[in-house]
């Protein structure tokens, strides 16, 4: 780790491989000049690129905690006005890194980004959206490449080449950019127009680093993205070797999205949809066996044209084709 708090190198043990660049600094955070000529608080033009600042400087880097689980890296930056403090957690068990961060952020139309500069070959980046996924291209070779440097996303972008990649996950951002292997991820876009003083607050987020083997696919950054937004959580209760859920799915490729009591009031809706561009017999399984499982439209109306669900103890089972999102209420 350098003194500003960047990487200068990132060995993957498992595979015997770095994953940085040579010579590039990894969880480099860079302030870019963000004016854009209409909608300030909206659009980022492509221009934005041509003037920004490394955030190089000298930083307090310390070690806060050390335990048999978790080794924690506290990192205090300054820009200008605007301070910023990040554990970054590294896990015995675990390939990801977390950066749990905290900044106070006083400045007007600049933009911030982590970047990391992965050593991975591939002209293509995924990006996770809502019920699935979506490819982009990572060079500016045409037209609809060149205007695609900003590229919406959820929990998670990954880059991949045969038997290896890497995955940049987060908490609540949604900016990515990918060139020739660096990923990008916006953290604070501070416009000044309606609102002359956007983004001037304390922000608290967390993005990860997952290196990986395989691609996304095999590497499950799906469920690993799901985990960092939907963490543990330890409560007081219950009895010992006792355990309880509501439901679950067998189905590597298969997300349980929605449980919401439907709105109807007679059962409960369960919204699944398929990650992974993959055909597959999955099943739910409940706390209970249910009286009554029906497939619906998105809009809980029944379907009544086909219904493929076959009943089970403790659940059913069912069908469910590449990217499809399919949603059953059930009655108990």
């Amino acid at each position: 780790m350098a003194a500003d708090g960047s990487f200068t190198s990132l060995f993957d043990l498992t595979a015997g491989r770095q994953v940085l660049k040579e010579n590039e600094a990894g969880n480099r955070l860079r302030v870019y000049e963000d004016k854009p000529i209409y909608y300030d608080n909206w659009d980022i033009d492509v221009f934005y690129t041509e003037k920004y600042w490394d955030l190089d400087e000298p930083a307090s880097v310390e070690v806060t905690s050390v335990g048999p689980l978790c080794l924690q890296i506290t990192v205090k930056r300054s820009f200008m006005h605007s301070r910023m403090t990040q554990d970054i957690r590294f896990y015995a068990h675990s390939p990801r890194i977390d950066f749990v961060t905290w900044v106070n952020w006083r400045e007007h139309q600049y933009l911030l980004k982590a970047g990391f500069p992965a050593d991975v070959h591939t002209d293509e980046a995924a990006f996770d959206i809502q019920f699935g996924n979506v490819v982009r291209k990572t060079h500016t070779n045409t037209s609809w490449d060149r205007a695609r440097f900003e590229s919406c996303g959820h929990k998670w972008m990954d880059v991949s080449e045969g038997g290896y990649g890497v995955s940049l996950l987060n908490d609540c951002k949604y900016g990515h950019s990918v060139r020739g292997g660096r990923l990008e991820l916006t953290l604070i876009k501070s416009g000044i127009e309606p609102n002359p003083d956007t983004d001037n607050e304390e922000h608290v987020f967390t993005y990860s680093l997952y290196p990986h083997q395989g691609t996304w696919k095999e590497a499950d950054t799906q469920k690993e993205a799901a985990d960092l937004n939907q963490p543990l959580i330890a409560v007081n209760g219950g009895v010992p070797g006792k355990t309880y859920s509501f439901a679950g799915v067998e189905g590597d490729s298969v997300v349980l999205e929605t449980v919401k009591r439907s709105e109807d009031g007679s059962g409960v809706i369960l919204r699944l949809y398929e990650s992974r561009n993959q055909r597959v017999n999955a099943k739910v399984t409940l706390f209970c066996t249910p009286a009554k499982v029906m497939e619906c439209s998105l809009l809980e109306e029944p379907d009544d044209g086909s219904c493929g669900v076959r009943m089970e103890q403790n659940g059913f089972a069912f069908t469910i084709r590449p990217y499809e999102i399919k949603t059953f209420k059930v009655v108990f």
